[in-house]
């Protein structure tokens, strides 16, 4: 069997959470996971620990599962990620290349395919927003951004899915470029804030709707 190092084993369980092979309330089983993606069970288990040190996963009895988070815990995530995202855009709109821009304009035209396709349109947001870290060119930032990311991907639907949220939220990702593109940081922060918002909303309509 193949020896992975335990880095390695945290980021393949990270990803299968993050494209939703695994959601909220799933169990994660040690030797399911090793044979699934063909290593070895220590840097499983070291990794399932890391991941429940990171609230990423938590325990139910005997067995960890995928966190799930509550109303409290949302409306902290989106006022974090808010901040932290507003201040990538500020800096994308200082740093980037002029290459970036144009990436970042072909990703928006190119996710006008993805409509209709929510599951599809959620990973096109995910590396769009991905794409908008880099470009503030601060690794620091980034970095905290992706502890931010990786407990997004522990709610269980994606605010796209609702009736005109995909189309909205292309229309909101031009908007931001666009901004980036005249290098407007208050205008890009400001985009960027009212995108979140906007999405934070929809969510929040659509949780009233299942109460």
């Amino acid at each position: 069997m193949v020896q992975i190092a335990q880095k390695d084993a945290h980021a393949l369980i990270l990803d299968a959470i993050d494209r939703g092979d695994f959601r909220p309330g799933d169990r994660l089983v040690e030797s399911e996971l090793a044979d699934r993606f063909g290593v070895s069970r220590t840097p499983v288990r070291e990794a399932l620990q890391r991941l429940e040190t990171q609230a990423v996963l938590m325990r139910d009895g005997r067995s960890l599962i995928v966190a799930t988070l509550n109303h409290d815990q949302m409306a902290e995530l989106y006022a974090v990620r808010t901040e932290l995202e507003a201040l990538a855009a500020r800096l994308a709109a200082q740093h980037a290349a002029r290459e970036e821009i144009v990436v970042l304009r072909q990703m928006v035209d190119e996710d006008e395919a993805l409509l209709g396709d929510a599951h599809a349109l959620a990973r096109a947001n995910r590396r769009f927003h991905g794409q908008i870290h880099l470009a503030s060119h601060n690794r620091y930032l980034v970095q905290q951004l992706g502890t931010v990311h990786r407990s997004m991907a522990l709610m269980a639907t994606t605010s796209l899915a609702a009736e005109g949220r995909g189309e909205a939220a292309l229309s909101e990702h031009r908007a931001i470029v666009e901004a980036i593109a005249h290098r407007d940081g208050d205008a890009a922060a400001n985009a960027l804030r009212e995108h979140l918002s906007r999405a934070f909303e929809t969510r929040l309509r659509e949780e009233a709707r299942r109460l």
